[in-house]
């Protein structure tokens, strides 16, 4: 089993571009999206992925986490099983010290949404934040993308 700590935040500005080394186009929708359980098939440029995820604990850090690569045919067939709503976003790799940043620039109706995301080895620990860095949403239910596919950004 794996367990996936990461901590949210939205993004004030596009200086994290400067700073990327990798940048890929992602597609994902979701086969189950209830609050128990996530099943989301992603594409990453020409790779396909099958996630499965459970839920948050109190804080909104920490929850089991299961991904398998899958072919790119397989994950296109399993975008007509899923639920309505689809998630399209330019992910950005930022290295800063020992951390990679995540960061999401959405498209489509979740256009000029910006979240970066933080992975961790412990609930606890320290990381330095880079100047475009802006509020924390960790376990913040709107911003997450299951929830971003039924109820777009650009409908707040």
């Amino acid at each position: 089993m794996a367990t996936e700590i990461e901590r949210k935040f939205l993004v004030k500005s596009i200086e994290f571009k400067q700073e990327a080394f990798q940048k890929n186009y992602i597609k994902q929708g979701f086969l189950n999206s209830n609050k128990e359980r996530v099943v989301r098939v992603r594409l990453k440029d020409d790779t396909g992925f099958l996630t499965i995820k459970g839920p948050s604990n109190a804080n909104g850090t920490t929850r089991f986490e299961w991904e398998k690569e899958i072919d790119k045919k397989e994950a296109e067939s399993l975008f007509d099983l899923c639920e309505k709503g689809s998630i399209e976003k330019y992910r950005y790799l930022v290295k800063i010290d020992n951390h990679t940043f995540e960061v999401d620039e959405f498209l489509g109706d979740n256009n000029g949404l910006l979240i970066a995301e933080v992975e961790l080895e412990s609930e606890n620990e320290s990381f330095t934040k880079p100047e475009w860095l802006g509020e924390e949403v960790t376990g913040v239910p709107k911003y997450y993308n299951s929830n971003l596919s039924k109820l777009p950004y650009n409908k707040w």
